[in-house]
């Protein structure tokens, strides 16, 4: 028995995913058999999309590889429709009322995204604003976000928190993107209390 089977033996024996598939894979803090899983959601997710070529209703943003080049195609496209500089533009993201099941069909804009979850606070579905999170409760999860792409002069700069998205609780190296959520309080609450998105935990 070589040294790479033992490894990968005592890999399976402790529900760690194996480090030769861990460098190939995307980032997750998940144990093999939750990862496997994931992994398996990830493929039919795709097989889904490549069955029909037609945008879902709502986009699974943790499904991606790397979710920034979904997030970028989403600016390419409103650029090259309305001919704006890319380098002037900016996401812009509104979080709905609703869950995915709601949803029957694709905007005719920007995409509509599930799966994200708040840190260090949660979403007041009712006031559409940032709160103080509920005990016990470490990652709720979010509604629906529609995503769009405006000219960053006309993004609403007004009561926003600008809220970090990261792949996984480890945060740094898994930054994504940084979306704008609308808040009553000051910002600098919410960043003193480490408010983030995952998109996994």
């Amino acid at each position: 028995m070589t040294s790479d089977m033992e490894n990968l033996q005592n890999a399976l024996y402790l529900d760690v995913v194996p480090e030769p598939w861990a460098r190939r894979a995307y980032p997750s803090t998940a144990g093999l058999a939750a990862w496997f899983l994931d992994l398996l959601n990830r493929i039919k997710e795709l097989e889904t999309w490549t069955g029909d070529f037609a945008m879902p209703s709502t986009v699974w943003l943790t499904g991606f590889f790397n979710p920034q080049s979904f997030l970028t195609a989403i600016m390419q496209s409103m650029a090259r429709k309305n001919e704006w500089p890319l380098d002037q533009m900016a996401l812009q993201c509104d979080v709905t009322k609703k869950n995915r099941e709601e949803f029957r069909s694709p905007p005719r804009e920007g995409a509509y995204i599930h799966g994200l979850f708040m840190e260090g606070a949660r979403w007041d579905i009712q006031a559409g604003i940032i709160t103080e999170a509920k005990l016990k409760d470490l990652t709720p999860s979010m509604p629906v976000m529609f995503i769009k792409a405006v000219p960053a002069d006309k993004q609403d700069c007004r009561n926003v928190y600008s809220c970090p998205v990261y792949k996984t609780c480890q945060r740094g190296p898994t930054y994504v993107w940084t979306f704008n959520l609308k808040t009553k309080e000051n910002p600098s609450k919410w960043v003193l209390a480490g408010v983030a998105l995952l998109l996994q935990i």
